[in-house]
């Protein structure tokens, strides 16, 4: 499959031209899905992660259906979100070697071949957890590869309002494909998967026939192994200052925002509401967030959206503070829905990571957030969760909110002044200009090779053509003075 820039999409109508140059005029929606591109990512990822929650959904059906154990199925379920605590980094690194496009595609038919055969009648039950575990295995490198292809097609505050959108449809692809994955797999789980590996065949669909080719990112240096490649991935994040900071906004916010999503069904079960309340409490953040996305990344103008940084993460764990009073469950859902709202500080602090990360680390550094968000989240709940069965759920969040806000003052007091990053922005630039010099060098360098070798190759071929002409001209010539 070519991968040359302009090989896809030739004879369909260019991209307009980014028009929001303007600092302090938001990018509207239209503007954005104005961007074939876009809208051809934007319908892949919705495919393929509503694929992924169908997945979920049919193998822990699965799995309860043969064995009746809800640990079994729970277990099952949980497999699925493995592959970013595990080999999930190098995947990503590997994927970062090759182009964002090529990547996608290949982690869609793969998946797409792997869960048709879990969904094979007579597939032994033991087998499907580790057909759908190396399924999920390449969700990291598929969204890494996404993440880090937006950059590259939407511009400026397009870009951001891009994170928006693409934040709206995680939180809508989730409660769609849970529903979805529930209704199906109510009739047969093996139809649910076979839908899933519809949903990953149209994805490649998409892909393959919307999306341009592009050479993969240019390195400074080719030569590294994987594993320097995946430690680098983590050194970028977490030794630059500026991205540092960003990384740590977002993975504390998302610790502190995931205790009324994790511990719903506890605290339901202290307000005496039943999975009614487990489900309006679950419901509550994404509707917070969605908002939050529309607001922070259409509403807000850039300048404004960047200052907001600091009191959005504030407000993360300020909003639960007041569980510490056992509200009922409106109030708890309004302040559940708060904190995801809050947690739209993900929108312009995203925006200024993808400026201050150099384009040959994109994936891997976006796999290491997402890594990072999968670890702190899952141990929040699990840490709260233990202090919940002594103190009570109400009493925990609260408490957990008040360290929240130590945490997040500590962090608004160590965040970098505007001219560090406008500074980590310029070498950023720099550095992208070095390593596509770099990368045009070494493509000089082979090509001039390259032609050398075939010139080589040439003059070698004339030798040999040449040879046996003059050999019989010089017999000619000593036959002819013969007497």
């Amino acid at each position: 499959m070519s991968e040359e820039p302009g090989q896809a999409g030739a004879g369909r109508p260019a991209d307009p031209p980014d028009t929001t140059d303007d600092p302090d005029r938001p990018a509207t929606y239209r503007e954005v899905f104005a961007v074939r591109e876009f809208r051809a990512v934007f319908g892949a990822s919705a495919l393929s992660s509503i694929g992924d929650y169908l997945g979920r959904v049919a193998l822990a059906a699965l799995i309860y259906h043969a064995t009746g154990s809800a640990l079994a199925s729970a277990a099952g379920f949980a497999v699925t979100y493995l592959p970013w605590l595990t080999g999930a980094p190098v995947l990503v690194a590997l994927a970062e070697r090759y182009p964002y496009r090529r990547v996608m595609l290949g982690c869609d038919l793969a998946r797409m071949a792997i869960v048709a055969v879990a969904a094979i009648p007579g597939v032994p039950l033991l087998l499907l957890p580790v057909l759908m575990y190396v399924s999920a295995m390449l969700t990291p490198p598929f969204d890494s590869s996404r993440s880090a292809m937006l950059p590259q097609i939407l511009s400026g505050d397009r870009y951001v309002l891009g994170l928006s959108i693409t934040g709206v449809l995680n939180q809508a692809t989730q409660v769609g494909g849970y529903a979805a994955g529930g209704l199906i797999s109510a009739v047969d789980p093996r139809l649910a998967l076979l839908v899933d590996a519809a949903t990953f065949g149209l994805s490649a669909l998409l892909i393959r026939t919307w999306v341009r080719a592009r050479p993969a990112e240019p390195r400074l240096r080719t030569d590294t192994s994987l594993l320097r490649d995946t430690a680098e991935g983590f050194t970028v994040v977490f030794g630059t200052p500026v991205l540092r900071s960003i990384a740590v906004v977002i993975l504390a916010g998302a610790a502190f925002a995931i205790l009324p999503e994790g511990l719903a069904a506890s605290w339901s079960g202290e307000l005496g509401t039943g999975a009614r309340g487990q489900g309006w409490i679950m419901a509550a953040m994404p509707i917070g967030a969605a908002i939050g996305g529309v607001v922070i990344g259409r509403l807000v103008p850039p300048g404004p959206r960047r200052k907001l940084i600091r009191p959005l993460a504030a407000l993360v764990p300020l909003s639960l503070v007041a569980a510490l009073l056992s509200p009922p469950l409106p109030v708890v859902m309004v302040l559940t829905a708060l904190t995801g709202f809050a947690m739209s500080v993900i929108i312009p602090a995203n925006g200024l990571f993808v400026q201050a990360l150099p384009n040959g680390y994109r994936a891997r550094a976006f796999g290491v957030m997402q890594g990072g968000l999968q670890l702190v989240q899952g141990g929040a709940i699990v840490l709260a969760g233990a202090v919940a069965d002594h103190v009570g759920v109400a009493r925990t969040v609260g408490l957990w909110s008040l360290l929240g806000l130590l945490v997040m003052g500590l962090v608004s007091m160590l965040w970098p002044k505007s001219g560090t990053f406008d500074k980590a922005f310029a070498e950023t630039r720099a550095r992208n200009e070095a390593a596509a010099e770099a990368a045009e060098r070494r493509s000089r360098e082979s090509a001039d090779a390259d032609d050398a070798g075939a010139a080589s190759a040439a003059q070698d071929a004339s030798e040999r053509r040449v040879g046996p002409v003059q050999s019989r001209r010089r017999t000619g010539r000593v036959g002819a003075e013969r007497p």
